[in-house]
């Protein structure tokens, strides 16, 4: 895949923009584009390409609404304010912060907080309280997020503070949240210690880098601005829903097949058939049969997920010896070569569950916690609001008729 350049010069951008040099160098000085000195002895400039696609987006929104606002919802403009999630030159920050530096340096409880509270420290986040108590058999590792669903639906029944969406009740709410997903994990009563904690006793015990790579990987997957899922759980918040019921809505959109609950099976399988016939042969089959390579290659990031690249580097500074790391390293490689496209983040969570022995699907569940995160995020800014999200149809159908079918 060929590089989009992050820089063009004041005459391809106003080419771009259909506009004459002096209407460019306005346009700077009003803050709408941004340029640097090129380095060089004349006083040449350059422009940053993303500001100027930016603002071509937003001409063409202004010449043709309807069309723009059809676009919108596939990777198109954006259509709600949000100051959670920036995908910005390659990177991810949440609230400022890079995404990739905090899980190298925080635990999820930080980055909840960070979220919901714009405090990157976890120490600020209220006690869980009183838990219900987790059902005996209720999680099933092969559908977690159907499991998340369950016990979050049970717990509601027995939270009457739920109904209070005021933005302390909202975060006390999140905590007893993330805390019920873990303890649906691990099966116990009341789980005591960090979230990565819990999940390391369930899922790694004899694992001691296990802790820090699961708080890495839910870190990663806190958020990812207004994904599918994420939509769906502020829409649900925008109805006055509950942080339950707008965290099972969020879920009941994860685990789709176009979503991360999808991509990870699929990742899931390549692994598998990778590691019976060799990774070149199983990438090349799936090639020769015309089927997609899942786990590589993510439009927002031309160059690489930073979240897929981040998980295997760690991965091989704390487990370099794993079977697994070896495997996706063996892969990527492959997939480099093959398609010249990175890894995207379910690959690395599925190499990480591998490296660590989780159970299959294991990995979509680490991502759905983490992803909880996000989902109460979005539902905190979305109470504050106070509108309820209500999207225009275009009608396609027949044209209106006063006439009744005859019927038989």
């Amino acid at each position: 895949m060929a590089r989009t350049p992050r820089f063009v010069t004041a005459e391809t951008a106003a080419r771009e923009l259909g506009v004459t040099l002096a209407t460019l160098y306005a346009y700077v000085s009003r803050g709408l584009i941004r340029s640097e000195p090129t380095g060089e002895k004349s006083r040449a400039r350059r422009y940053h390409a993303e500001d100027v696609r930016r603002l071509k987006d937003r001409k063409e929104q202004r010449r043709d609404p309807e069309r723009a606002a059809r676009s919108a919802l596939h990777l198109g403009a954006p259509v709600l304010e949000s100051s959670i999630t920036l995908i910005e030159g390659g990177r991810l920050f949440y609230r400022g912060f890079d995404a990739v530096a905090l899980a190298r340096s925080r635990t999820i409880e930080d980055v909840a907080a960070l979220v919901w509270t714009g405090k990157p420290d976890g120490s600020v986040l209220p006690g869980a309280g009183r838990l219900p108590a987790p059902e005996r058999d209720g999680y099933d590792p092969g559908h977690p997020g159907e499991s998340f669903q369950r016990a979050l639906a049970r717990a509601a029944g027995e939270a009457p503070d739920a109904y209070d969406l005021r933005p302390a009740p909202v975060v006390r709410s999140g905590v007893r949240i993330l805390r019920i997903l873990a303890g649906a994990v691990s099966g116990e009563e009341a789980p005591e210690g960090r979230l990565a904690e819990v999940l390391g006793r369930a899922w790694a015990p004899a694992r001691e880098e296990g802790v820090r790579l699961l708080d890495a990987s839910m870190i990663l997957c806190a958020d990812h601005e207004l994904n599918a899922s994420a939509f769906t759980a502020r829409c649900a918040a925008s109805a006055g829903a509950t942080p339950y019921g707008v965290v099972i809505a969020g879920l009941s959109s994860l685990g789709g097949a176009r979503q991360s609950g999808g991509e990870v099976e699929r990742v899931e399988a390549l692994f598998d058939e990778a590691a019976r016939t060799g990774p070149r042969e199983a990438l090349a089959s799936r090639l020769r049969r015309g089927e997609g390579i899942p786990g590589f290659g993510h439009p927002l990031y031309p160059d690489g997920d930073p979240r897929g690249g981040a998980l295997l580097e760690l991965l091989r500074e704390m487990v370099p010896d794993s079977p697994g790391v070896a495997l996706a390293e063996r892969v990527a490689r492959s997939a480099r070569e093959l398609l010249g496209e990175h890894p995207v983040v379910d690959f690395g969570l599925v190499a990480m569950a591998r490296a660590l022995g989780l159970p299959a699907r294991g990995a979509h569940a680490v991502f759905a916690i983490g992803r909880t995160v996000g989902f109460l995020g979005h539902a905190l800014e979305q109470y504050a609001v106070g509108r309820v999200v209500r999207p225009r149809a275009r009608y396609v159908g027949p044209p209106p008729s006063d006439r009744l079918g005859s019927g038989a």
